[in-house]
């Protein structure tokens, strides 16, 4: 089996560089264009020469700047918290199940402990058409319930959700009747 010269490698390594998101086939292609050797081998070889190994992309929600840095605020708020007044704390988050549409994996370049780095994420943003809207809560417990919403989330529905859901929840997890509700700000529930 032929290696790629050292130059190949490198003009390899500056196209993944260029698009993370490359694939190994049209790494291929643009091997045989050169005149290198392209079997999917010998280039992920040369890659991982280089550092860059192919790993199927994360998804990770797409947070502006003011996000970051209320997320950062509040953890700093409660960095001093206790143990015992975390175990009372009942989170809860809608989400969007996507029934039809990009669900398959996709593959990105990458070196070892840069998973999350913007460039090799795939964001995520909610949308409408095609998915099931869903509601739940959870504790260091465990999961709470979990509710389908019917429709578009208003603030009205929202608070059916929670008067039906919540509260018993929270004793199913035995967090009490005085336990911490963390809910995510949505501007839907407002």
């Amino acid at each position: 089996m032929a290696k790629p010269s050292d130059r190949g490698r490198r003009v390899l390594v500056m196209e993944v560089t260029k698009n993370l998101m490359v694939t190994l086939k049209e790494l291929q292609n643009f091997s045989v264009e050169r005149g290198e050797p392209s079997r999917r081998t010998t280039i992920s070889a040369a890659l991982h020469q280089s550092g860059l190994y192919g790993r199927v992309t994360r998804y990770k929600p797409l947070l502006s700047k003011r996000h970051m840095t209320a997320h950062l605020e509040f953890a700093k708020r409660h960095l001093k918290d206790s143990q015992a007044m975390r175990n009372k704390i009942l989170w809860s988050d809608e989400t969007n199940i996507e029934l039809f549409g990009l669900n398959g994996k996709r593959h990105v370049w990458r070196k070892p402990g840069t998973a999350h780095q913007l460039a090799n994420i795939i964001p995520t943003v909610k949308h409408d058409g095609g998915n099931i809207m869903l509601w739940g809560c959870f504790s260091v417990a465990g999961t709470g319930r979990l509710v389908r919403i019917e429709g578009k989330m208003n603030a009205a529905m929202y608070r059916d959700i929670l008067d039906e859901n919540l509260l018993q929840s929270a004793l199913d997890l035995r967090l009490g009747q005085r336990f911490i509700f963390q809910q995510d700000n949505d501007p839907d529930q407002r």
